[in-house]
């Protein structure tokens, strides 16, 4: 634990703790932010009115040495430099005014030919961290010889934004620059905003690389071979890709080089609504002394979690550095990926528990994004709702989408990977009539991904969206393969086949201009 000088940011204040102990930073939480421990051993604290992220509270600055790169819309909302310069000084001036500050100097990135230098100024031990368990924390020589970052982030969540600022919509505002290399945040003290911003940037920098960064998780069998796992929450990307006989590079977000993959972070944000010891181990046992809990409650006499209260968020989560899993590889690196699994819960009941995808496919998919919410998920929901998120993240995909899809392909062709599309969601009907995929079937269909039997058994081309199903896979009930025979009423899986392709085929509108035309005459045969 060291000082460190603030003053070329412009923050006066003198007592900055710079890369503090896990217990000192315990002892400033427990103090100042009603933090406590758990009777895990994990520092267990709250993050205020925001307990996850406010993507429409997201801004970058658009400046004309990046303004034609970026894909504007929704997702990435221009910011002036002025409006920019604005928070930044409101984020120092809020700084300024605390009698202590932290500093968390880390990297991001495992391969130290592409890694960031990250600096993070906060006044909130808990914020420290957390980012001290995200970020690869540096050795102290490397410490010693930090230097200038590349990045900085100003986290100042306590204090509100200026809602009369020009572009803010709210007192809530997350900013990026790429050309002050400075990240501010205002208004929420959700630590994702944080990680998320970290992932933003590398989205952006690595692609200029020639790099793929990705959202995705990573694993590694004995023999080397490396599987990334791509999906949105409530696929199993977690689940499946914490596999007992195989080391995890890493459960988020990595990137693919021309020497192989690595994982940007240092750590873990696992979802722990509902955890128990039987159903993730491995993620219940990192819950000890240097862990983070966000949100969850507590038993107040014994400390005790509750796993199950969503009372505060359904986004209960912890952060816990990767070597707190047993069967992590440090450092988080491997190989060219041999297999590549998109994981989709269909609850429409449509989609074969597993494909093989062509390159072009694999592109159209990955731009896609499937995934879908059933009934009772949200208000309003009294039916399965499609939801696409282009490349499996597209809350954090700077280019556009089809910048990252050609990566993909040309990495994909360069190393003969195999792309399959793994649907962990519903059989013999859509969700109310047929029945979830048993975990014990997804796990044989994954073993047999990882085994090479797959690659090898003979398949049929599904009719409605074109991709090759396997007739038979080892360990796996051979009756469900085959998703149409599978119900009952077969004309009702017509009609429920075109449906969903009909939403494909319109999601996929938005992309058409910029993608070729072999990766849009990928997607769905029907109702085109």
């Amino acid at each position: 634990m060291s000082s460190i000088d603030l003053s070329t940011y412009g923050i006066r204040t003198q007592n900055v703790i710079r890369n503090a102990t896990t217990a000192r930073l315990y002892e400033f939480a427990i103090q100042d932010e009603d933090a406590v421990i758990a009777s895990s051993g994990a520092l267990a604290t709250r993050s205020g009115d925001k307990t996850g992220r406010s993507p429409r509270d997201k801004r970058i600055v658009e400046a004309p040495s990046t303004a034609e790169d970026i894909w504007w819309g929704d997702i990435n909302i221009r910011l002036t430099e002025r409006s920019f310069m604005i928070n930044r000084q409101r984020a120092c001036d809020y700084l300024n005014m605390q009698d202590r500050l932290f500093v968390t100097d880390g990297y991001a990135g495992w391969d130290p030919r592409y890694r960031l230098k990250i600096r993070v100024i906060c006044c909130s031990a808990y914020h420290a961290l957390f980012m001290q368990n995200m970020l690869i924390r540096p050795k102290e020589e490397e410490l010693q010889n930090f230097g200038t970052p590349d990045y900085t982030i100003y986290n100042a969540g306590h204090f509100p934004a200026n809602p009369y600022t020009a572009q803010m919509t709210s007192r809530t505002s997350v900013d990026l620059s790429f050309e002050q290399r400075e990240f501010v945040i205002l208004g929420t003290q959700y630590a994702g905003e944080m990680k998320k911003g970290v992932f933003t940037i590398m989205n952006y920098l690595m692609p200029r690389q020639g790099v793929l960064s990705m959202h995705c998780s990573a694993n590694e069998g004995e023999s080397g071979d490396v599987t990334l796992f791509f999906g949105l929450s409530g696929t199993g990307k977690t689940t499946l890709s914490a596999d007992p006989a195989r080391m995890l590079i890493g459960d988020d977000e990595h990137c693919w080089t021309k020497e192989g993959v690595f994982n940007i972070e240092g750590g873990c944000y696992a979802k722990v609504i509902g955890l128990t010891k039987d159903s993730e181990p491995e993620i219940f046992d990192a819950i000890r002394f240097g862990s983070v809990l966000e949100n969850v409650v507590y038993d107040p006499a014994t400390h005790r979690v509750h796993y199950d209260d969503a009372s505060i968020t359904e986004n209960t989560r912890v952060a816990y550095p990767i070597e707190f899993i047993p069967r992590a590889k440090i450092p988080c690196v491997g190989g060219h990926p041999k297999n590549i699994i998109f994981l989709t819960c269909d609850a429409f009941g449509v989609l074969p528990p597993v494909s093989k995808l062509t390159s072009d496919q694999a592109m159209y998919h990955f731009i896609s994004g499937y995934t879908a919410k059933v009934a009772g998920t949200e208000m309003g929901v009294t039916e399965p709702t499609a939801t696409f998120s282009t490349c499996f993240g597209a809350a954090f995909m700077v280019w556009h989408p089809s910048k990252y899809a050609e990566l993909l392909a040309e990495k994909i062709e360069q190393h003969d990977t195999n792309v399959w599309l793994v649907n962990t969601g519903w059989s013999g009907g859509g969700y109310g009539t047929g029945r979830r995929m048993s975990l014990q079937n997804t796990r044989g269909i994954i073993d047999a991904i990882h085994g090479g039997a797959l690659a090898e058994a003979e398949s049929v081309q599904d009719s409605n969206f074109g991709f090759q199903v396997p007739t038979t896979c080892p360990n796996v009930d051979s009756e469900i393969l085959q998703p149409r025979e599978t119900w009952l009423n077969k004309q009702a899986y017509d009609v429920a086949a075109l449906k969903l392709a009909k939403l494909f085929h319109e999601n996929f509108g938005a992309f058409d201009q910029q993608s070729s035309p072999a990766i849009a005459a990928a997607g769905p045969i029907v109702g085109r």
